[in-house]
């Protein structure tokens, strides 16, 4: 076990950044923040210059006498390596190692994350810093763990530079061997792209509409995935090799790579960075995302725990965000550090450590606030830190324990890449994604995500009543069969459409629709066509209900099923326009579980409908009701279970609570009517 977590306590922390301030206010930070409760400070993750001011020549003495006082006073450090920012010494010298676009031109010095991963060179660099950086430091007493790069794939996912179009060769020679059989997976007869030599072959480069060929764009995301993941496994050999007893490796931020994958090669468990308050920013104004707001990042913490459970927050946001050229969020309104920071934990975090200490006065971050402002008064936000720390240590009890969903959505890396690249297929996930999490969220139907791979047992599977995979364009035998195990076993599968309709190189099979799940699905697609633009609301009703009292959102696709077996049952059809009365909706029983196909998205009511309909909604109903306005999660550890309830809105509910629980934040027993006010929380054990 780590000393960071656990398993006994939550820890706080934040982020410093004494290469920002004189050496004359690093005592009273550290005390100030010691004094907080703040236990644990993550630095360096920006400071290449520090250690290596010119090529080749490397020093020592800032840091050394940093984690001296932090020592002295008995503060934690979590040491980062520099990588996301290479100097400019590195990039003038060796302009190979920056990032381009897709047009070639050169993504120069002087912002962050500017380097490809692709390069020989800035790999050797990486490396050489990585090495003296944990040669020197890593035996330091105060030194509990290590952060590798920080938010790899953040500013960009895109890599078009000369040394990516070199290593996107090499990787597809690994995988194809010879040219028969990459012009095979990559449909190269169509539009005459047939490759005669693998010299040919280019990472995806500037075209008329910038389209390409879609099977080479999905083997491109899989390579991008690929090489972060082998840079950050390449830092972690290195640290691996000083690392102290019961000291940590891990990453931080989420973004386009199959972090589940990186972790599990290279992490000791994983970290995200949660900006609740990017749901205020114009960004997610323009992606209609304010139905709720700052509460959708209880989806991403969703996914944070399908990579690792327990996880840590690196960085929790504690102040107003933005950069003097975009993005502009408000200060956190009183109460909501603590929201957030109990959202983080109600999801499985056990360590959050907030961004930043102190606002910056210089650079590009002057306006992403940390916990004190420029003037370094006493503060508000500071206040409330500090009782957040008191009050983590009343959930003591909680760690160690598991968060509780008994519905599942599935998910593969090879499926979201596809719907990155298919138009068709991103807009169906886009709708059915944030349904299904609106409707759980409202509902209080607690969900976790699975990603399908090679390490997913049954046992991972078995534990949920419902698995959803809303669109299983991608899909493979393998993960047809792990589902079909499930089914077998008496598990319950819903699938939306165009299930089945790809290889895992994107070519459409010839086979009926749903392909793969045909055979468990009890029925074809006979038709399918995608919303028109002028048409008609279109619902999922049983037939010849006049009452309408079963009645589902049809939206943006529409595949028109048919049974074919005897097992199989029609519990939908559409209600208007040309498909009206044609199945939507099919029950097909198999083996002792049952398989539910329905022919479009998952809108939230459409979504919370079927929770509904399978009997999966509101799990917790019998010991709390409470507003849709407020969050519930629910940890356990097999014999007790901690029922957190996050208000998100600004005004008071009133809770009902239907047994006897204990109030852990305030003390004594609850039951019955319980007012919680606006961004307050509640955690109660029973």
């Amino acid at each position: 076990m780590n000393l960071l977590l656990d398993g006994t306590k939550i820890t706080i922390g934040t982020c410093y950044y004494p290469e920002h301030w004189p050496q004359n206010m690093w005592q009273d930070d550290l005390e100030r923040m010691k004094k907080t409760g703040i236990e644990v400070i993550r630095i360096g993750e920006f400071s290449w210059n520090l250690t290596e001011p010119v090529e080749g020549t490397y020093v020592y003495d800032f840091f050394d006498d940093f984690l001296e006082l932090c020592n002295k006073i008995g503060m934690k450090v979590i040491f980062c390596t520099p990588t996301a920012t290479p100097p400019a010494w590195l990039t003038e010298k060796y302009p190979e190692v920056l990032n381009a676009k897709r047009d070639g031109s050169l993504v120069y010095h002087g912002e962050r994350c500017h380097v490809n991963h692709s390069s020989r060179i800035f790999r050797q660099k990486t490396e050489l810093i990585t090495e003296h950086l944990a040669a020197h430091f890593a035996s330091h007493p105060c030194i509990i763990g290590w952060q590798i790069d920080n938010e790899i794939n953040c500013e960009t996912d895109e890599f078009y530079s000369e040394s990516d179009d070199l290593a996107f060769r090499e990787w597809v020679i690994k995988k194809y061997i010879n040219l028969d059989a990459l012009n095979e997976a990559w449909g190269t007869r169509f539009w005459n792209q047939t490759y005669s030599s693998f010299s040919e072959v280019h990472i995806p480069r500037q075209t008329n509409h910038n389209v390409g060929n879609p099977h080479q764009n999905l083997d491109y995301r899989r390579f991008v995935s690929d090489c972060a993941r082998s840079y950050i496994k390449l830092q972690s050999d290195i640290i691996r090799k000083y690392l102290k007893e019961g000291d940590f490796i891990t990453t931080n931020g989420m973004f386009n790579l199959d972090n589940h994958k990186m972790n599990k090669e290279s992490l000791d468990f994983y970290t995200y960075d949660s900006y609740p308050n990017f749901a205020y920013d114009e960004f997610y104004d323009q992606r209609g995302e304010r139905d709720l707001l700052d509460r959708w990042w209880s989806r991403n913490l969703t996914e944070v725990r399908s990579i690792s459970e327990p996880f840590g927050i690196m960085e929790q946001q504690s102040g107003a965000g933005g950069w003097t050229t975009r993005m502009r969020m408000p200060t956190p309104r009183p109460g909501q550090i603590r929201l957030w920071t109990m959202q983080s934990i109600s999801h499985g975090a056990e360590y959050v450590s907030y961004f930043r200490w102190r606002t910056s006065t210089i650079g590009t971050e002057i306006y992403w606030h940390g916990i004190l402002d420029y003037s370094n008064r006493e503060n508000r936000r500071l206040r409330e830190v500090r009782n957040i720390c008191d009050e983590v240590k009343k959930l003591s009890r909680v760690c160690n324990s598991k968060y509780e969903a008994k519905v599942a959505v599935l998910r593969t890396w090879d499926n979201q890449w596809d719907a990155q690249c298919d138009k068709w297929h991103s807009e169906l996930e886009e709708i059915s994604q944030k349904g299904i999490f609106a409707a759980a969220t409202r509902t209080h139907t607690p969900i976790d995500y699975i990603y399908l791979g090679k390490g997913t047992s049954d046992e991972d599977l078995e534990k949920y009543d419902l698995l959803i995979f809303p669109h299983a364009v991608v899909v493979t035998q393998m993960e047809a069969m792990m589902l079909e195990r499930y089914v077998k076993n008496g598990g319950r599968l819903l699938l939306g459409c165009r299930a089945g309709l790809k290889t895992s190189e994107g070519h459409i099979t010839m086979d009926d629709l749903p392909g793969v799940f045909k055979d468990m699905a009890g029925c074809i697609v006979a038709e399918f066509t995608p919303e028109a633009p002028d048409e008609e609301n279109i619902y999922v009703v049983k037939q010849g209900d006049s009452n309408q009292k079963f009645r589902l959102s049809a939206k943006g696709f529409f595949d028109q099923l048919q049974v074919t077996s005897n097992t199989a049952e029609v519990k939908g059809v559409y209600d208007s326009t040309y498909i009206k009365d044609e199945p939507a909706l099919i029950r097909n029983i198999y083996g002792l579980g049952k398989v539910y196909s329905f022919g479009s998205t998952f809108t939230e009511d459409t979504a919370a409908g079927l929770f509904k309909m399978l009997g999966v909604c509101s799990p917790y109903e019998y010991l709390i009701e409470l507003p849709k306005e407020c969050e519930l999660a629910v940890r356990t550890d097999g014999a007790k279970k901690w029922l957190f309830v996050l208000n998100f809105d600004k005004s008071d509910v009133i809770l009902n609570l239907k047994k006897e629980m204990q109030d852990i934040l305030n003390g004594g027993s609850a039951y019955g009517s319980y007012e919680l006010k606006g961004y307050d929380v509640a955690v109660f054990e029973i």
